[in-house]
């Protein structure tokens, strides 16, 4: 845009309150911002240059147009623009990164007999939530803890109370078995209160009731049950004595402390949980596109777009920096909170000393992604690792196959195997199916036939007591039989450690019901849905969002990439093929011969169409008669 009609543009930018959007020339969203006054604030970006932060510099140096949104309050401008940087994920905001997949731990209390488990979507549904924290393995790391400590149910069953007897769980004491009815719904309900006083910081109340019920056992020669709950006192207790330390000078305070170390572009974001004294929790957060962006920029965007989200915003918060428009940000904690909240940056004291722990726990984190990054070898490790925790696998992904369906319109419908061996492809172990059985356009039904022609032998072989290797490893080689796309059949006996279905909920459900029918549930199963880039699991209604940077999810797109791939490309040749038998093949006297000759010497069938009679007949075994209905024919 021209500065002359950004000047103009300026002159009639009104002196309110509000958001503003900077564009580039493809209408994308570069960066947004809020004002108290507009017109200053834009005004700003089209002066002397030298007085800019360089990545602002870069912005403007792009910039072609920008709009704004007038509002009521800066208070409402704070709202509004931390919205729009998450709607739009500007490149030149600092922003958290991907804070809508971040994993919370729920308990729903609607529930005859509620479980614990891991859920990345908050609704107002009467449940409890905690979180959020910032990866699935550390909510995993708690629900380890917890489940340790209580005794409540993990399993999906239907609980009536009639079972003959209860699982494993219960004998190791880590379950009360209202299965089979050993717990009442009371007395379940007991386990549950627990755990949420133990996630909130109140272990002094959990573990005075847990003796009150020692005590009662002991009296009532229970010495069984009161050993067990004897240690499970103890394990609280451990886990108190551990957190106490490090916060014993806070005692009976809730509170978070925040610091940050910051990369080229991106900001490693400590967060320490305080409740009731006690340490609950940490976690860290990664905030994108801050090179160039002061501390207290950074810490500004990381508050107000961390307790957008968080279920609990504590009535103190520690911080290493100051945030920008810090009185801003603490009004509209507290309207969010309901009730006042202290931002301060402790400067000595004992604040201060646990302030630097958080702080030197953020620049160890960030020195330790940095040198995982350098490292490109260990980079398809982390992904096979990501995937193996966040997919539950019981072994290290190693060997990954991926199954698509290819197609126009219901035909030469094609389906593609491939197969990643320690993060990278395979090409010999490649597949390709040609569907037989399917008529029309079903993709269920199409990868259906794939999936029972690939794992047919597999399971033949189980049953008939053959040697398997373990997963990842090579097989020795099956007879020889039907081999859809050609090559070793050495392929087919190696068991998988995780296939990937290219599509959603409906093409994973095809795919488990032939693994089940065919006796192999044992191999892990997941779907990728391209819209949302969700993992699928069975059995698991709630999809796996992985983090937009994640290598793990950069790995299983660059399989389901590759799988695509090789369907496109053989359905292409299976297109190509059906063309050229509807046409030459419909010339008389000329056969595979001369139609490869055709080929050879023009390239394609639009070669041979554009190509004069007097050339094609000089082709080696063709008369100029043939060439003109040859023409004619295509």
């Amino acid at each position: 845009m021209p500065q002359a009609l950004f000047e103009h543009r300026l002159r009639v930018t009104p002196e309110k309150p509000g958001v503003y959007l900077m564009k580039d020339a493809r209408n994308e969203v570069l960066y947004v911002g809020k004002a108290s006054v507009l017109r200053n604030r834009l005004r700003s970006y089209f002066g002397s240059p030298h007085g800019l932060p360089p990545k602002i510099r870069r912005m403007v140096a792009q910039l072609e147009d920008f709009e704004f949104i007038v509002t009521d309050t800066e208070a409402e401008a704070l709202i509004l623009e931390n919205t729009l940087i998450k709607r739009y994920k500007p490149h030149f905001n600092a922003r958290l990164k991907d804070d809508k997949t971040y994993p919370y731990l729920k308990i729903d209390l609607t529930e005859e007999f509620p479980r614990v488990y891991i859920t990345r979507q908050v609704a107002q549904d009467g449940a409890r939530y905690f979180g959020p924290f910032a990866t699935a393995s550390s909510v995993r790391q708690t629900m380890d803890l917890i489940k340790k400590l209580f005794p409540y149910r993990s399993c999906t069953k239907v609980i009536t109370g009639r079972d003959p007897r209860p699982c494993l769980e219960y004998y190791i004491h880590r379950c009360v078995a209202p299965c089979s009815g050993l717990a009442s719904k009371e007395d379940y309900a007991q386990v549950i209160q627990q755990v949420i006083m133990f996630m909130e910081g109140n272990t002094e109340a959990v573990t005075r009731e847990l003796r009150q019920k020692m005590a009662l056992a002991a009296e009532e020669l229970e010495f069984e049950r009161a050993a067990a709950l004897r240690d499970q006192i103890r394990g609280i207790d451990r886990v108190a004595e551990e957190q106490q330390v490090k916060v014993e000078s806070n005692p009976g305070g809730d509170q978070d402390l925040i610091a940050l170390a910051q990369g080229t572009n991106e900001t490693w974001v400590e967060v320490f949980f305080v409740r009731r004294g006690k340490l609950i929790g940490r976690d860290h957060f990664f905030m994108e596109g801050t090179q160039d962006d002061s501390v207290e920029l950074v810490m500004g965007h990381f508050i107000r777009q961390f307790y957008q989200s968080a279920l609990v915003i504590p009535p103190t918060i520690l911080l290493q920096h100051p945030p920008e428009d810090r009185e801003l940000i603490r009004g509209w904690l507290k309207e969010r909170r309901g009730g006042a909240v202290k931002l301060t940056c402790p400067q000595r004291g004992q604040n201060k000393k646990l302030l630097d722990v958080v702080a030197e726990n953020a620049v160890q984190g960030l020195a330790q992604h940095r040198v995982k990054w350098l490292n490109n070898s260990d980079v398809i490790q982390q992904a096979m690792t990501e995937l193996q925790e966040e997919l539950s696998l019981p072994a290290l992904p190693r060997r990954m196959e991926c199954y698509d369906i290819s197609h126009v319109q219901g035909t030469n419908v094609v389906g593609s195997m491939v197969v990643f061996q320690d993060g990278r492809p395979k090409p010999a172990h490649y597949r390709r199916f040609q569907i037989k059985s399917v008529e029309g356009v079903d993709d269920y039904a199409s990868m259906q036939e794939m999936l029972r022609r690939r794992f047919k032998r597999l399971a033949d072989a189980r049953a008939e007591e053959q040697q398997f290797p373990v997963p990842g490893e090579p097989a020795e080689e099956p007879p020889a039989g039907d081999k859809p796309g050609g090559g070793s059949g050495a392929a087919w006996g190696i068991v998988p450690d995780l296939v990937i279905i290219d599509g959603g909920k409906g093409h994973l459900s095809a795919a488990l019901e032939v693994l089940l029918e065919l006796g192999l549930d044992d191999i892990p199963l997941a779907a990728l849905a391209k819209e949302n880039e969700w993992l699928f699991l069975p059995h698991t209604s709630e999809p796996i969002a992985l983090p937009r940077n994640s290598q793990g999810l950069y790995l299983v797109q660059r399989i389901r990439d590759e799988a695509h791939r090789f369907a496109i490309t053989y359905h292409r040749n299976l297109r190509s093929k059906s063309s050229l038998r509807s046409s030459i093949d419909l010339v008389t006297g000329i056969g595979p011969k001369r139609k490869r000759m055709l080929l050879r010497r023009f390239g394609s069938i639009q070669g041979i169409k554009d190509a004069p009679v007097d050339e094609i007949a000089a082709v080696p075994g063709l008369t100029r008669s043939l060439a003109l209905r040859l023409k004619q024919t295509l």
